[in-house]
This record gives structure tokens, C-alpha cells and sequence, in this order.
């Protein structure tokens, strides 16, 4: 594949459920109340249940993945969290990605991804390097 800076790679609006917390919560070992339990999360401050950080670091590498080449090499990924998602008993959250080339050299190409919910960004300095 050919990477030009401002390319859009990807863009997915990934749905999360109570459900899909649980399931994460299974699949990766952290039952932190937090992530499921609405008592447990007011009791310590948070506005709601959170989604887990890893999750929503999760699903903006995966955007982006399904969008690729199976033979790509990921050479880095890296974000900072700077806002939870959370994610409504009712309603869910929504997580939005935009993954979009940002730099390109010899040996790899820089994704950077713009990961929102609710309106805020969510992740920052998202990075996903690939070999070319």
C-alpha cells in the first residue's frame, strides 16, 4: 500500500453496551466496579460507569487494522488518555474513529487517529506507526 500525508485511512463509529463492558471485562481480567457497577463509580466521583481505557485504545487500532492490509507490519501504537467514555445504562457510547496518515518516510508510515465520544476527544497523541 501507498501512504500520501492527509490520506483517511479509516473512519468507524464503534458502539459500546453495558454488555460489551462485561465482555471486555472477561476477555481481558480487569472487573474493576467501575467499569460496571453505577454505585460503585459514583462512590469514587466518576460521572458513570467508564469504559475501560484498554478498550477504547483497542478499538482505535482496530479501525485501523481492518482498514489495512493483512500483511502490514505494526511497528508502534501509542496514545494518552485524556477523557473516559462513558458509557450510559441505557443509551451506550459511541466511539469515533479517524485515522488519517500524517507522515511518511523510507520505512514507515505515521497514522495519528482522532478518537472521540460524546463529543470530547477521548484519546490524544494516538500513533500507530506501520512498516511501507
Amino acid at each position: 500500500m501507498t501512504y500520501s500525508v492527509g490520506d483517511v485511512i479509516a473512519e468507524r463509529t464503534v458502539h459500546l453496551t453495558r454488555e460489551s463492558l462485561v465482555r471486555y471485562a472477561g476477555a481481558s481480567g480487569d472487573f474493576n466496579p467501575i467499569h460496571y457497577r453505577d454505585d460503585v463509580a459514583a462512590s469514587v466521583g466518576l460521572p458513570g460507569v467508564l469504559a475501560h481505557g484498554m478498550l477504547t485504545m483497542g478499538i482505535g487500532s482496530s479501525v485501523v487494522l481492518a482498514a489495512l492490509d493483512p500483511a502490514v507490519r505494526i511497528l508502534d501504537y501509542g496514545v494518552r488518555f485524556t477523557k473516559p467514555v462513558i458509557v450510559d445504562p441505557q443509551e451506550g457510547a459511541d466511539v469515533h474513529v479517524l485515522a488519517t496518515v500524517a507522515a511518511v518516510d523510507d520505512s514507515a508510515a505515521r497514522i495519528d487517529l482522532k478518537v472521540t465520544s460524546a463529543g470530547a476527544t477521548v484519546l490524544v497523541k494516538a500513533q500507530l506507526r506501520v512498516a511501507v
